[in-house]
C-alpha cells in the first residue's frame, strides 16, 4: 500500500497529458486463446506500471481486477491458465451461476461490483469474496445478516456517485460520512474503502474530477472514521480511464474490455434501461 504522503499529493504536471481511452470502448480485439489473455494482462500491467511511475507510485500498491461479466464459462477458463484469480462481476446471478459451473478451479475468487438487491444478498453472502457496491443501510442490514447465517465476512466498498449523473447508483458525496458512521453496526461487513464510476467522456480533466473527488472525500473521511472502517483502498478506473485513476490514488482498477476485449453484443443489450453515455462498463 503506498504511504499517506503518495496518496493524498497532486498530480504532477506530467499527469495532465494523459488521455481517456473512452473512445475505444467497444473495439477491442476478443481474447480468444490463453496467449491472447496473457498478452493483453502483460500490456495492461505495463500501462498500470507507467501510470504508477509518473505519479510516484510503486506498482504494487494497484490491484488489478479483470472483470469477466459476459464473458462465457470457455473465456472465462482461458484467463484462469493465463493467470486470473479474482474476477468481477456486475450480475450477482451471473456470478453465482459462474462460480457454481467452475467449482473445479478452488482458488478462483469472485467480486461482485454491480447493484445489489436486498433479495440477492444471501447468494453474495453464499460464494463472493468481495463486494464493491455497498450503497444502502438496506443492503448493509440484509448481507450482514445472510452472512452470520453462512458464517462468513466478507470485504466490502461503498460506492459513491462521483459525477452526479442519475443514471448512476452509488451515494451522493454528502451522504458519505453518515454512511460511514453506521457501518460499525455490521460486523460481517470489512469495510476497506470506496468505490466510483467516473464520468464516461472523452475529456480527461472532466474523467479526472471524478476521481480527485473520491480520493478528497476518503482523506477526510478518514479522520473521523470508527474503529475497524478501513479506508485504504480507492476501487477506481476501468479499461478507458485507469491510467487517470492511478495518478490520483487508485488502489484497485477494474479492466474488461482492455483484458477480454469487445463484447459480442452492445452494452445496451445487457443493460437495456443504460444508455453507454450514461453508465459505462469496465
Amino acid at each position: 500500500m503506498q504511504s499517506p504522503s503518495n496518496e493524498t499529493k497532486a498530480p504532477s504536471v506530467a499527469t495532465a497529458v494523459t488521455q481517456s481511452w473512452h473512445d475505444q470502448h467497444g473495439r477491442y480485439p476478443q481474447a480468444v486463446t490463453v496467449e491472447d489473455f496473457r498478452r493483453n494482462l502483460v500490456a495492461v500491467q505495463a500501462r498500470i506500471d507507467a501510470a504508477c511511475r509518473r505519479a510516484g507510485r510503486d506498482p504494487a500498491s494497484v490491484r488489478l481486477l479483470p472483470v469477466s461479466k459476459t464473458i462465457d464459462d470457455a473465456r472465462i477458463r482461458l484467463a484462469y491458465a493465463a493467470g486470473c484469480r479474482l474476477l468481477g462481476e456486475n450480475k450477482v446471478q451471473e456470478a453465482h451461476r459462474k462460480w457454481e459451473a467452475m467449482a473445479d478451479l478452488r482458488d478462483l475468487r469472485w467480486s461482485v461490483i454491480g447493484h445489489l438487491q436486498t433479495n440477492k444478498a444471501k447468494l453474495v453472502a453464499r460464494f463472493a469474496s468481495e463486494f464493491q457496491a455497498l450503497d444502502s443501510l438496506r443492503v448493509a442490514e440484509a448481507l450482514d445478516r445472510r452472512l452470520q447465517a453462512e458464517g462468513r465476512s466478507l470485504d466490502v466498498f461503498v460506492q459513491v456517485n462521483t459525477s452526479g449523473e442519475a443514471s448512476k447508483y452509488g451515494l451522493a458525496p454528502e451522504d458519505v460520512p453518515a454512511f460511514i458512521q453506521a457501518l460499525p453496526a455490521f460486523s460481517a461487513l470489512r469495510v476497506r474503502g470506496l468505490m466510483t464510476l467516473a464520468l464516461f467522456s472523452s475529456e480527461a480533466e472532466q474523467v479526472r474530477q471524478c476521481f480527485v473527488l473520491l480520493r478528497t472525500l476518503r482523506n477526510r473521511l478518514r479522520q473521523s472514521a470508527p474503529a475497524g472502517i478501513g479506508l485504504n483502498e480507492l476501487s477506481m478506473g476501468m479499461s478507458g480511464d485507469f491510467e487517470i485513476a492511478i495518478e490520483e490514488g487508485a488502489t484497485v482498477v477494474r479492466v474488461g474490455q482492455a483484458i477480454f476485449g469487445a463484447r459480442a453484443l452492445p452494452d445496451s443489450h445487457y443493460w437495456p434501461n443504460e444508455s453507454i453515455s450514461e453508465e459505462p462498463h469496465p
